[in-house]
């Protein structure tokens, strides 16, 4: 009655996939997130490194203001920024334009992805370097670089303003006093060649996507629409509720956001799982690790931080986001397999059941022998669920896998099970059959029904389908029709007259079954298996 099978299939195609996945040079580093491949329904992406190929590149230098008198030119401090040891990656983009002069720098306060800015000083001048938005403020004295710093973002560019002080004390919760920007820089990000065909791949497959990201909402947008996606309105982070239904309400209407803080990230996981989503957050950076953690599936890039990789399900080595279409493909074609056995494997345990406990509580010999169970089993479950666990299914995972199987499985053991008991009670009735001969009757009904089960599940047809069926009907033969095998597991060669009421019960109860399945696929509002 157990369905142990069942087990020992899902933990080898879940082995299985996670070695097809190794080949693809994908990380799998925890079994069950083969299942949440299939399961993603939303997926979460960081602009940079993932629809971007991670390499950003200085691109120019825009001066808005002469530095005051006496202060270091603006070059030499763009210089010190970019050969800072605690640099991140976009102020390193800096050296291949900035030479490093050694000039004293007397304090520091070291970039911050919450905080978005970095902050040298040099004599009496504090040098900020950070995002425009954040660095300037609305007065009419920044107006225009502000302006003009929103015109590069809504170009694609990365901009980040640098603002001196003079005489100002930055700390590491607030900017120096009387900031005066001095000059904009631009930097350039190329979007993936593979970018807007995989986003495409999602959109075809049902998977919303969600561009999510630290910079700029204009500059994220304009970056998601060169790799094809319908963006609307960007939404700026810092305008978004701490609510989590509210936040979902949001995340549920628009794709992209920027200016969001790590944290920010995390709660954003926690808003859509809210509405039911299954939610896959891919990311490269340690600004994306808590999301990693917080999702259902964390998708880590080969190239990201050491943090991002240790929490993630899966890692691309290879860095590739064309790389995710197969790494889902594999996930649904696993558990869409695993529903389509599942029917071999319950609808056995259902009908097992109950024969166990009608002729339990008769107290009457069970019929068929234990080994003929075995002769069974071999053609309608054991080696067809092997090979049929391999096979390719792209169908993606719907919610209801228990409430589907149970639908199908329990009517059609217990139409199994009451043909069998049809059958044995006639042939007890009758009084002239023999012990082998009635086994053997009861078996034949039992491998109709079985093979009517794996007939239906071979549709829509294929060739290795088919083929895989043709066999499992000729292994049927051999095993109740050669002699030596019919031997060793006690089965008799029937009469006509015998054969004839087994075979139209099995027809009855086949009829039935595929009532059943007709009915399952018309309640779920598709086929079920395809």
């Amino acid at each position: 009655m157990v369905p142990q099978g069942l087990v020992l299939i899902t933990s080898i195609a879940f082995a299985l996939a996670a070695v097809r996945l190794t080949r693809r040079r994908v990380l799998l580093q925890e079994l069950y997130a083969v299942e949440g491949l299939a399961r993603v329904d939303i997926l979460c992406c960081d602009k940079t490194g993932t629809i971007t190929d991670g390499d950003i590149t200085f691109d120019a230098f825009h001066e808005v203001h002469a530095p005051p008198v006496g202060s270091q030119s603006a070059m030499v401090v763009l210089g010190l920024f970019a050969h800072d040891p605690n640099a991140n990656s976009t102020a390193t983009a800096l050296r291949s334009a900035f030479d490093h002069i050694p000039v004293p720098v007397s304090a520091s306060v070291a970039f911050s992805s919450v905080r978005k800015w970095s902050a040298i000083t040099v004599g009496r001048d504090t040098w900020v370097f950070g995002a425009p938005d954040i660095v300037l403020d609305s007065s009419q004295a920044h107006a225009l670089a502000r302006s003009r710093a929103m015109e590069f973002a809504e170009d694609g560019l990365r901009t980040l303003a640098l603002a001196v002080s003079v005489g100002g004390t930055a700390t590491e919760s607030t900017l120096p006093d009387n900031l005066r920007p001095v000059a904009l820089v631009t930097f350039s990000e190329k979007v993936r060649e593979d970018a807007r065909e995989t986003l495409e791949y999602f959109h075809e497959q049902g998977v919303d996507i969600r561009i999510i990201s630290g910079d700029n909402p204009a500059t994220v947008a304009a970056v998601a629409r060169r790799a094809g996606l319908e963006v609307g309105d960007a939404i700026d982070a810092r305008t978004l509720p701490t609510d989590i239904d509210e936040l979902a309400e949001i995340l549920e209407s628009h794709r992209v956001f920027g200016r969001v803080t790590p944290e920010q990230k995390k709660h954003m996981m926690a808003a859509l799982q809210s509405r039911g989503h299954v939610v896959a957050m891919v990311g490269d950076g340690v600004n994306d690790a808590l999301a990693l953690k917080h999702a259902d599936l964390g998708i880590a890039m080969g190239s990201g931080s050491a943090a991002t990789k240790a929490v993630s399900n899966l890692i691309l080595l290879d860095g590739r986001f064309s790389s995710l279409p197969g790494v889902v493909d594999e996930g649904r074609k696993v558990i869409a397999n695993i529903e389509r056995l599942s029917r071999l494997f319950l609808t056995k345990t259902v009908w097992a059941m109950i024969l166990a406990a009608v002729f339990g509580a008769l107290l009457i010999s069970f019929p068929f022998a234990p080994r003929q169970l075995s002769a069974i089993d071999s053609f309608t479950i054991g080696v067809p669920s092997f090979l049929l666990a391999l096979l390719p299914n792209a169908r993606r995972y719907h919610p209801g896998f228990l409430r589907r199987a149970l639908m199908f499985c329990v009517p059609a053991g217990v139409i199994t099970a009451g043909s069998v008991l049809t059958v044995d009670f006639m042939i007890r009735a009758d009084g002239t059959w023999a012990l082998a001969e009635s086994q053997t009757a009861i078996a034949l009904l039992l491998g109709m029904t079985g093979l009517w089960v794996l007939t239906m599940l071979s549709f829509p047809p294929s060739t290795a389908r088919l083929g895989i069926l043709a066999g499992m009907i000729v292994m049927a033969g051999g095993v109740f029709l050669v002699p030596p095998i019919a031997d060793f597991f006690g089965f008799a060669i029937l009469s006509p007259a015998q054969f004839l009421p087994v075979a139209l019960a099995g027809l009855i109860a086949n009829a039935l079954v595929t009532l059943v399945s007709r009915a399952v696929d018309l309640r779920n509002g598709q086929p079920s298996l395809r």
